[in-house]
C-alpha cells in the first residue's frame, strides 16, 4: 500500500470487507477506496461508512444496506461461479438502487484479452441502454481492451508489480 501511496495513486479497491477495515485502519486518508468484491448484505454498512463507491452491486438485500453510489455487476457470461445479476434484471436493481451510476462485470477468465471484448463491449450496449455511464471492466489481463471499449474504471493488480 506504501508503494501505492508513493507512486501518487489515489484510487484503491479491496475485494473483501475484512481487508478493507485493516487497510483502511493504517492508509485511510491516503485513498479514495472502492469496494471490488463480491458485496455481501452484512458488510454493506462497512462499505458505506469506508468507501465512496461499490462495484459489485448484485442482490436486493445488499441494496437495502448499501448507502453509497454504486455499480450494478452483471454476469454476462452465465457463469454459476460469478457473481452478478442477469441482463433482464437490471432494470429492477435500477428501481431498486436509484443511487446506481454504472454496471460492472467480470468476463471469463482467458489467455488471450481479445476474447473478454464482447463481453466488454455488451456491458457498455446495456449501460447506453439504460442511460447509465460508468463501466468498472477489465483486469490486470485484460485492461486494455476494455479500455477500447469504453470502461471508465479498470480493476488492476498484479500489472502494477510487473
Amino acid at each position: 500500500m506504501q508503494a501505492l501511496a508513493d507512486a501518487g495513486v489515489e484510487v484503491v479497491g479491496e475485494n473483501r470487507a475484512q481487508d478493507l477495515v485493516a487497510k483502511h485502519a493504517t492508509y485511510g486518508s491516503v485513498f479514495r477506496w472502492h469496494f471490488i468484491g463480491h458485496l455481501q448484505s452484512r458488510k454493506a454498512r462497512t462499505v458505506s461508512v469506508i468507501c465512496e463507491l461499490c462495484h459489485s452491486l448484485d442482490s436486493e438485500s445488499a441494496a437495502a444496506k448499501l448507502t453509497i453510489p454504486a455499480l450494478i455487476e452483471v454476469n454476462l457470461s452465465g457463469e454459476a461461479s460469478k457473481s452478478g445479476v442477469e441482463p433482464s434484471e437490471i432494470e429492477r436493481m435500477l428501481e431498486l438502487y436509484p443511487a446506481a451510476r454504472g454496471l460492472m462485470t467480470m468476463p471469463p477468465a482467458t489467455g488471450d484479452p481479445e476474447e473478454s471484448r464482447p463481453y466488454f463491449r455488451r456491458l457498455r450496449e446495456l449501460a447506453a441502454a439504460h442511460g447509465l455511464h460508468e463501466l468498472s471492466m477489465g483486469t490486470s489481463q485484460d485492461y486494455r481492451v476494455a479500455a477500447e471499449e469504453g470502461a471508465t474504471y479498470v480493476r488492476l493488480g498484479s500489472v502494477l508489480w510487473s
